[in-house]
Order: structure tokens, then sequence, then C-alpha cells
């Protein structure tokens, strides 16, 4: 009886978790909605089909210390994607890093949140971001520095799908490959959308899988809305010493808002004030509806 009580309080704890983190990111997109609205620009696709990955990481992945930003031991997480930041600095506020209601600022003058992250601008911020293509790069120069300095941490890289359509991307992760960078994990936000169209009618990015193996490294592709899928992912990352790991997270752009979803014209542009009404109406009563079937 008591091994099988021991089980069942698991089970109880993982299932609090999701709840958790799920209730978590339904706040982390109203925030968005919020923000890009009080702001009238940004991008709105994007960082609503992202809330479930940071929510993953600033709340069970990432070895963090919000009231230390600058713990020398922390995981360093890169947003290559710079425009996806409103769901950075949403996951950012929620984990303690700055005030919530800063949030207000986005994109105001003089606001420490800018339209793409600028390192030194804001708590946990590790780069500066905007032009595409170079995260990758900075995050190998994080990982390498670790590996010589023998440091445990690990360092994550976020890139976007239309992002692989660059060519220092493939300069990068040659590189990482051929110094088996193992302490390296990135994640493509794979949503298929980019700001003219999809991506397979732009630049055809498929097989996107087979050519990063061709490069040496470990990949998984996962549903980038399944927190499970999530975390094992990361944990299996974890452990694989002889390569990088990437991890292709299957998206939906605009996650949870209906007229925003799948629909590339929302990648650049914000809701207006009754666009917004309608997103945070669909957006609370999907909380409800998490809460109630955890209940």
């Amino acid at each position: 009886m008591k091994t099988i009580r021991k089980l069942l309080n698991v089970q109880d704890l993982h299932e609090k978790k999701i709840r958790f983190l799920e209730e978590t990111a339904n706040f982390i997109r109203q925030d968005v909605v919020k923000m890009l609205t009080r702001a009238g620009s940004g991008h709105s696709a994007g960082p609503l089909g992202l809330a479930d990955v940071f929510t993953a990481f600033y709340f069970h992945i990432l070895n963090h210390d919000p009231k230390r930003p600058n713990w020398a031991e922390r995981d360093r997480l890169v947003l290559s994607n710079g425009h996806v930041c409103p769901v950075l600095y949403a996951a950012l506020a929620r984990a303690g890093y700055f005030p919530h209601e800063e949030l207000a600022t986005l994109r105001k003058l003089h606001s420490r949140l800018q339209g793409h992250p600028h390192r030194g601008s804001l708590p946990g911020v590790e780069t500066t971001s905007g032009p595409l293509g170079s995260g990758l790069s900075q995050a190998i120069g994080m990982a390498l520095a670790a590996r010589l300095d023998g440091k445990r941490q690990r360092i994550y890289c976020l890139m976007s799908d239309a992002e692989q359509q660059e060519g220092n991307v493939w300069e990068a992760a040659m590189f990482a490959g051929k110094n088996k960078l193992s302490n390296l994990t990135a994640l493509i936000d794979r949503n298929n959308i980019q700001i003219d169209g999809f991506t397979e009618d732009v630049m055809p990015l498929e097989p996107l899988r087979e050519k990063y193996e061709a490069f040496n490294w470990h990949v998984l592709e996962i549903d980038g809305h399944s927190f499970e899928a999530i975390i094992s992912a990361a944990a299996e990352a974890r452990a694989i010493f002889e390569k990088p790991t990437l991890i292709i997270a299957h998206t939906v752009p605009g996650r949870g808002v209906s007229f925003m979803e799948q629909n590339y014209s929302w990648h650049g542009r914000p809701p207006s004030k009754r666009e917004s009404k309608q997103a945070l109406h669909e957006l609370r009563t999907l909380g409800n509806k998490i809460r109630s079937e955890h209940q």
C-alpha cells in the first residue's frame, strides 16, 4: 500500500505541475495580447505560438535565478528570432526578473522593453537580437567557452524556421557539429510561416531534420504545445554527450486565438482594441477550460 500511495502522490504532483504550466502559458498569452495592443506595433503570431515553449523553459527546464540574473553558473537562453520578444518579456516578468506592470511599456519611448531584445537593458536578456541568423553563432560561442572553462551549464538557442533560410545559420550548424558541442541545445519554432507567406512557398526548408542530422546533430521532433514533450526533449538533450541537439518544435502560430491561428498575416502586426477584446475573451475561456479539465 505504501508503494502504491507513493506512486499516486508522484502522479498527483506531475498533474499539478502540468496544470501550473498550462495556466502560466495562458496568462503569458494574455500578457502578449495586452502588450501588443498598447504598443500598437509588434508581432503576434510567433509569441502566441511559443508561449508553451517559454513557459516550459523558464518554469521548469532552465537552471536560473531571477534574483541573481548574472549568476555565473546559470543556463543561458539565446533568443535569435528577436521579433518574438513579447513572449520572452512576459515569461521573464512572470518568473520574477522585473515588475509585471512594466510589460505595459513595450516599445514605448525610454522603455527597457524594446522592439527587439537589448542585452544590458533588461535583466534576463542574454543577447541583443534583431538580424535573423546570428543567434546560433552567439550560442555556440557561449557553449564553447563553457566547455573550455569546465562549466556544466547548458546553452539553449531559440530560432524561427524561416531563419533557417539564412546562410550563416548553416555555417554555425556545421561548426557546432564538427566540435561536438553537446552542451548546446537549439530549438526551432516550426510554425511554417514568415512575414510574406508560408515557408515552403517562399523558400522550402524540408527535409529540415535530415539537413541537421547531416551536420552531425542529434535531432528530435515534438509537439511544441505539449509540456511533456518539451520537457522530455530537453531531458534527452542533456543525455547526449557526442553531439549538439536540435529540437524541432511544431507549433501553431497565433495559438489560442482563433482568427490568428495559421494565418501568416499576423506574423508582424498587433491586434486592434476590438480584436484584442475578442482574443482575450477566447484566452480567458480557454483558461477556464484548462482548470476544469484538471479538477
